[in-house]
């Protein structure tokens, strides 16, 4: 039993998590460059990227149902695709996740100390990895303390925003990016509702996963969906399109236009909070990811190993931690969102490719195709430097996998 994890999460635990992950620094940082892509077409960018989500969401929560287990579409491609499949999508989600963590701890620099913002960066990865540590639920109660702040913060934005009676300039000639731009917007934006994958990932640490991941998955999905809407309109509202696609800090400068300048610095801790909270779910995602291509011996079997009294893959999470500690210190990834959306892009095609195959459903099989076509369109639509870097590392994580192959056959 050395290697299993306990059962601690509830739904609304499980909620909790994967609104830690998606009502993150998303909500803060992914309006501005969706904005400069998709113009005035934002929204229907938003709602594109809520759909493609949504059909994601419905296909992971099937595959979670059906094999409850840590790992999320690494298990789900390897039990319904076959290996190859499998490794592939645990790839694309550790290596564009660990990237993602980075720019989440950079992100928590910029907004606390502009100044010093790596040695921030390491200073919170190392906090939280302890935290992680701890085990998931304390994990679990510190996600929903961050939760109840962000929200909290959000709130205040969108009343703000939408009381103060300040008319943004409407959209300017121009303003329109036509259909690649909104699918480039809705692109970089389903970076931010990626986070449900955190549910799935934690399956194996979920009590009665048939019920409560297919519960929980759309509930904390419908939710961060709410919250984007209401917060994309409220900025819009008194920044306009081109206003907030300029903005490095929108809702800082949103409520500034609103008239209520003192509340920017309120709303800068409230990113840094939203920022650690994407970084703990984040870890906790990764980290169980890694554990179980360890097991498998996709990765050295000594991060397959569980702490005996906290119930945590320890060593999977240290040596994440390790590695994202390193990048924040030495690297500037705040342009990684489009990288990692191109990663978990590619994740979520191979989720929904395993869905199509659980059963002959007229309606799961129309989600999957529908959650597969859309991560490749959405895909293909991202900045070119970050289709090209994500291709480029995918085919580094083929070239491994052929290697080890011919090594194990050579034996």
């Amino acid at each position: 039993m050395e290697h299993q994890l306990k059962r601690t999460l509830g739904v609304s635990d499980a909620v909790v998590v994967g609104l830690g992950a998606m009502v993150g620094a998303g909500v803060f940082a992914a309006l501005a460059p969706a904005a400069r892509a998709a113009g005035g077409a934002l929204l229907a960018a938003l709602g594109v990227a809520g759909l493609v989500a949504y059909c994601n969401a419905h296909s992971s929560a099937r595959l979670a149902a059906r094999y409850p287990a840590s790992g999320g579409t690494y298990v789900y491609g390897r039990e319904r695709l076959g290996p190859f499949w499998g490794y592939l999508a645990g790839w694309a989600f550790v290596v564009g996740k660990t990237s993602s963590c980075a720019a989440m701890a950079l992100t928590v620099g910029a907004y606390l100390w502009p100044g010093r913002q790596h040695a921030v960066a390491v200073a919170a990865v190392v906090a939280l990895t302890a935290a992680s540590y701890g085990g998931v639920q304390k994990s679990a109660r510190i996600a929903r303390l961050i939760v109840a702040a962000v929200l909290s913060v959000l709130a205040g934005v969108v009343v703000v925003c939408l009381s103060s009676g300040v008319a943004g300039p409407g959209p300017v000639s121009g303003s329109g990016r036509g259909v690649f731009g909104l699918l480039q917007g809705a692109g970089l934006l389903f970076f931010a509702f990626a986070g449900y994958a955190r549910i799935t990932t934690l399956g194996e640490e979920v009590r009665d996963p048939e019920r409560t991941i297919p519960r929980a998955v759309p509930i904390a999905l419908g939710i961060a969906l709410l919250v984007y809407a209401a917060v994309a309109v409220a900025a819009l509202s008194v920044l306009g399109v081109e206003g907030l696609a300029r903005s490095t800090a929108p809702l800082a400068d949103a409520v500034g236009a609103a008239g209520w300048p003192g509340l920017a610095p309120v709303v800068r801790v409230g990113a840094a909070l939203a920022a650690l909270g994407s970084l703990l779910a984040l870890v906790l995602g990764v980290s169980r990811t890694v554990l179980a291509m360890a097991r498998d011996g996709h990765l050295p079997r000594g991060l397959a190993a569980v702490h005996a009294r906290h119930q945590v893959p320890h060593r999977a999470e240290l040596a994440v931690g390790a590695v994202v500690a390193v990048l924040a210190a030495t690297a500037d990834l705040r342009g990684a969102i489009g990288f990692s959306s191109f990663g978990v892009l590619v994740y979520y095609a191979i989720a929904n490719a395993s869905a199509w195959t659980l059963d002959s459903a007229v309606k799961g099989r129309a989600v999957a195709v529908a959650g597969l076509s859309g991560c490749v369109v959405l895909a293909c639509a991202l900045p070119l430097a970050s289709a090209v870097t994500g291709t480029a590392v995918l085919a580094v994580g083929v070239l491994v996998y052929a290697v080890r192959g011919r090594l194990r056959s050579g034996i």
